[in-house]
């Protein structure tokens, strides 16, 4: 292929390295009058603007270049310090910017937000849980169907369960069914009941 081919017109190759612009503006250095293809920000109190400069004057600019100059420590420490909160104003909790009533008032009971249970409100909600009656523990398998079996609740205490068990004794004993030995299961049930009972201390 000879280098007048008309396919070496289509070949499009990537430059090197960028050139500059040739209708940007000169360097801003004194004395240069290269362009001035880079820019540098003109330091602290004039943010959004920059100097123009070529890119050896730039690199020369950006190695000396402190955007704290002229600060004090202390100044430089509040600045960082600020630049936490990206230098809005911030208040301590309940030190001027918690809501307020309307009418001006700081009213702790009149705020202005809905608050249906009242847990917001002065001797409500304290950050503790309110105080209620902490759930019983539920009773083992085994008492509960002892329980069951001699017809009782899980809440039944010592007196209730000794009371029942003397009923229901009485009521399936052989002797009040004219020694009729049919009911002894179930008696057998009811006396096996009321010693798991006791062995866990219920009666």
């Amino acid at each position: 292929m000879g280098l007048n081919s008309p396919l070496f017109d289509k070949v499009r190759i990537k430059p090197r390295c960028k050139e500059p612009r040739r209708d940007a503006p000169t360097c801003e250095r004194a004395g240069c009058s290269e362009p001035g293809a880079h820019r540098a920000p003109k330091g602290r109190g004039r943010e959004g603007q920059y100097w123009r400069f070529c890119l050896s004057h730039v690199r020369e600019y950006n190695a000396a270049y402190n955007y704290f100059n002229g600060m004090s420590d202390e100044d430089v420490q509040a600045y960082q310090k600020e630049a936490m909160v990206g230098h809005r104003p911030t208040w301590n909790m309940g030190a001027g910017g918690g809501h307020r009533r309307r009418d001006g008032a700081a009213n702790v009971d009149e705020f202005d937000y809905l608050d249906p249970l009242g847990v917001m409100r002065s001797g409500g909600f304290d950050g503790a849980r309110p105080t209620a009656e902490p759930p019983k523990p539920r009773r083992p398998g085994p008492v509960m169907q002892a329980l069951e079996t001699l017809g009782l609740d899980e809440n039944a205490g010592a007196v209730e369960i000794k009371a029942q068990y003397k009923t229901l004794v009485k009521r399936f004993h052989p002797d009040a069914h004219g020694g009729d030995r049919s009911y002894e299961p179930r008696l057998r049930d009811i006396i096996r009941a009321h010693d798991t009972l006791k062995a866990a201390g219920l009666c």
